[in-house]
């Protein structure tokens, strides 16, 4: 085998072994957000009815979001930098796990025992807690009509993760029939 053949496979090699780790890395950090995570509920807001429900997703927006838009223009004279594009959001949980806007947050702030901080990031004006839409089973939209709350896993640096959707007594739906 010529020098040149030799390294460009060990260069191929190496950048196969790379990418591979890279992706179990960001695979294995997903899954022990998932398992480590606090579950907090986020209350569904209306979105446009046309864009509800389109093939095997549903698009979702938060009631959160709408009070953070709010408490945003309220405060644009004076918005900083670290509000104008991403921030933190400080909530308070109810019995149910359910969260409740406080106010606009910052990392380093201190929160009671009851509060939680949730990371959101603006984009085109739109507040967004990790995922805009929720993906299901093609077939399986009238299993996810009901929704009323998304559940999130949020982790010790407050990015939540949407994990399911659930009714209005916290109920879970698209739970497979058996």
């Amino acid at each position: 085998m010529k020098p040149a053949t030799r390294r460009n496979l060990i260069v191929v090699i190496a950048a196969t072994a790379l990418s591979l780790a890279v992706v179990n890395l960001a695979i294995w950090s997903k899954e022990r957000h998932l398992a480590q995570g606090e579950a907090v509920f986020l209350e569904l807001a209306p979105v446009d009815p046309r864009s509800l429900m389109q093939g095997d997703y549903m698009a979702l927006n938060f009631e959160i979001a709408n009070r953070i838009r709010e408490a945003l223009y309220q405060r644009r004279s004076e918005v900083d930098e670290r509000h104008a594009a991403d921030g933190y959001v400080i909530v308070r949980l109810d019995d149910r796990g359910v969260a409740h806007f406080q106010r606009l947050g910052s990392v380093e702030e201190t929160l009671n025992a009851d509060e939680r901080r949730l990371r959101y990031r603006l984009r085109n004006g739109q507040v967004r807690f990790a995922t805009d839409a929720f993906f299901f089973q093609e077939g399986h939209a009238e299993r996810y009509e009901p929704a009323r709350y998304g559940q999130f896993r949020v982790n010790e640096r407050g990015e939540p993760l949407l994990v399911s959707l659930h009714g209005t007594e916290l109920e879970l739906l698209g739970a497979m029939e058996r």
